[in-house]
């Protein structure tokens, strides 16, 4: 870790990584790209100051300016021929199907790229929605469309600590989307096919020919998920069955298959060393084979990174320098966040390289705590201290995403990743065999029974619910301060110094008065919430730890609720109870008018309340308004859009303040005591 700490590269990556966070959260550059780049030259010449400190400064500095670069280049939007400068009312979009997403209950969804506008080319991609129907067109990769739509911006999340799928998709350089329908565009033949479609087409062609050996369907989609890279068919249950037993990488193609693969392949083809130049031919084979793999597994994000940082791995295995192992992850993500700067707020790019780190910085301290003769014992050892290693990288960032934490994945690991190889192996014969048609139906069968029984034991583990931690939720702050204490921790077991103990034993004073301050803020936090729920009313009133909710039905079901599970969790509540609000509220030194489908609202001694409109009440709104003179006007998704749009012009009219949950998201009233 010494050595680590003292390569530069890991300095440099620290500073891109501060330079693209700020230019993403701030967009602080705007000034085109000549400026910046006549800037990077300018910092470049102060480089050759002697001074060293002074030096170092500029290098960093440098690194900065360079992480903010990437993010402006890789956004579309600063481009002149950025699709959004040509739209019109009257636009023709011309769009190429850049990647198929897993459907929704209603609408098959699309990345696309929109490629002409009106004629104009341009650049910029935009997510398709097409209502599913009886007689739906399947789009595939390449596919070229012709239509003319009304784009809508994405929908922030409704309610709080919702999935902001907005974000998500902004992370991507998508920030609207269209909504059609199969008879609403044109589909144009396509003579030229991308990479990315062959890759596509492979896949089909695979699939289509495993479904002929009678597969089951989870076990044709956990096959999908594990070679091709493609997790859209697998099962809801599934997949909770595999994150409640630790294991949900394992559906995933990434660094562990890929690392599994790269063993597999330097142990097939160890004979190359013997001979001329053994070395160079043995790397340059598996690095065709890695990247061949990541073209069957569809060259998605994670499969070309996993792959990008195995690449450098299998470098640095033939160049047999202590410590080059590491450094090749360095040097994979610096090169990586230059090309890709995106990749940083991916989830799957932050576990899996805090996995790694993880595995190199604890694992060779975890390993020598015992060193068994018995190599079967020695095997399983190993593999329990690189799993242990790798969940502590990633288990402050685990909860903070996924707000659980399985006890019982080492249990899943243990099982699982020793077969693994076997099962990736054994995957790659079956679909080579399928292809050429030579697959004995048996061994289909084996391969199959094998899928399935590591689905039954993952659900059993799953089961085990007094090992599953539910309902954990962490500040991004705490999880910060939790990766601090980590980190110090590991580096008092290397060093074991006075000065790195008393480090170490101060991050957890940290830890503990942020924990602290953090329980007192709740305990003192006070809401009124209108929630968004479609074709429902839900109010809440939050009194420090607990909260009362108002359902009109008095159906205590909605307790179970996501929205208000999500917001228990997140704001650490004690509990949930249903009550019956009142019409008249007073909250915060505020007076809240609730009227309901019955209409009722002329009563007296209101003073500029907050009016909720729910159920679609049968009322005049300019009369209310000239009756109790609102302060603000709340409408929930209980109520008609009719009612909804006309409401709304009314207001704007008597310039009342309108917000519509639906549009705006749930209308919070805070009191912080």
């Amino acid at each position: 870790m010494k050595r680590l700490l003292s390569y530069l590269p890991l300095y440099f990556v620290v500073f891109l990584i501060l330079g693209i966070s700020f230019q993403f959260f701030s967009g602080i550059w705007k000034f085109g790209f000549l400026k910046l780049f006549f800037l990077i030259i300018l910092i470049s010449f102060f480089l050759l100051v002697k001074r060293k400190v002074l030096g170092t400064l500029f290098v960093f500095l440098l690194f900065f300016l360079i992480g903010v670069s990437s993010v402006y280049v890789n956004e579309d939007c600063n481009y002149d021929n950025y699709y959004q400068y040509y739209i019109t009312e009257d636009t023709t979009l011309f769009l190429q199907i850049d990647e198929v997403l897993k459907p929704g209950n209603f609408y098959k969804k699309y990345k696309a790229k929109v490629i002409q506008v009106d004629g104009e080319v341009t650049k910029g991609k935009i997510l398709l929605n097409v209502l599913h129907d009886s007689v739906s067109k399947v789009l595939k990769v390449d596919d070229r469309i012709l239509l003319k739509p009304q784009l809508k911006k994405l929908i922030p999340p409704l309610n709080p600590h919702q999935f902001d799928y907005q974000s998500y998709l902004a992370k991507q350089g998508i920030h609207e989307q269209i909504f059609t329908t199969n008879n609403e565009f044109l589909k144009i033949d396509n003579a030229k096919t991308t990479l990315l479609g062959l890759s596509a087409k492979v896949r089909t062609n695979i699939t289509e020919t495993l479904q002929k050996y009678n597969f089951e369907k989870n076990e044709l989609a956990v096959i999908n998920a594990l070679l091709l890279g493609q997790r859209q068919d697998i099962s809801k249950a599934l997949i909770t069955d595999y994150q409640n037993a630790g294991a949900i990488h394992i559906l995933a193609v990434s660094g562990l298959h890929v690392g599994i693969i790269l063993l597999i392949l330097n142990f097939i083809f160890k004979p190359l060393d013997t001979l001329k130049n053994g070395e160079l031919i043995k790397t340059l084979v598996i690095l065709l084979l890695l990247w061949a793999f990541a073209f069957i597994a569809g060259l998605s994000a994670s499969v070309v990174r996993a792959v990008t940082m195995f690449s450098f791995v299998a470098v640095a295995m033939s160049i047999k320098r202590k410590g080059i192992v590491e450094f090749s992850f360095i040097t994979s993500l610096f090169l990586l966040l230059i090309v890709k700067p995106m990749f940083l707020f991916d989830v799957g790019f932050q576990l899996s390289y805090l996995a790694v780190f993880g595995i190199l910085w604890i694992q060779p301290k975890l390993y020598s705590i015992l060193q068994p003769k018995n190599k079967i014992v020695d095997f399983f050892w190993k593999l329990c201290t690189v799993s242990i290693a790798a969940q502590v990288g990633i288990l402050p960032l685990s909860i903070f995403y996924f707000q659980q934490f399985p006890a019982l994945f080492l249990i899943s690991n243990l099982v699982i990743i020793p077969f693994l190889g076997v099962i990736l192996v054994g995957g790659i014969l079956v679909i080579m065999t399928s292809l050429f048609e030579i697959l004995p139906q048996f061994v289909a069968n084996f391969y199959g029974l094998t899928i399935s029984a590591m689905n039954r034991f993952v659900s059993w583990v799953s089961n085990q619910e007094a090992f599953l931690f539910k309902e954990l939720a962490i500040s991004f702050l705490m999880m910060m301060f939790c990766y601090i204490t980590i980190f110090l921790g590991i580096y008092f077991l290397l060093k074991k110094t006075q000065k790195q103990l008393l480090y170490f034993l101060f991050s957890i004073v940290l830890v503990q008065t942020l924990f602290l301050y953090e329980r007192n803020k709740v305990q003192h936090k006070n809401e009124f919430l209108v929630f968004h729920k479609s074709k429902h009313s839900l109010l809440g009133k939050r009194v420090g730890k607990k909260m009362y909710v108002h359902n009109q039905v008095g159906n205590s079901l909605v307790l179970d609720e996501k929205i208000l599970k999500r917001y228990q969790i997140s704001e650490h509540l004690e509990s949930i109870e249903v009550s019956d609000f009142k019409n008249i509220q007073t909250f915060s030194n505020q007076q809240i008018l609730i009227v309901d489908s019955l209409g009722i609202y002329k009563v007296r001694g209101l003073n500029n309340p907050l009016v909720i409109l729910q159920h679609s009440p049968k009322i005049s709104l300019e009369r209310l308004i000239q009756f109790i003179k609102p302060n603000q006007i709340i409408v929930d998704g209980s109520n008609y859009k009719t009612d909804i749009v006309r409401w709304k012009n009314i207001a704007v009219q008597h310039q009342v303040p309108f917000h519509y949950t639906g549009e705006q998201g749930a209308f919070v009233l805070e009191n912080t005591l």
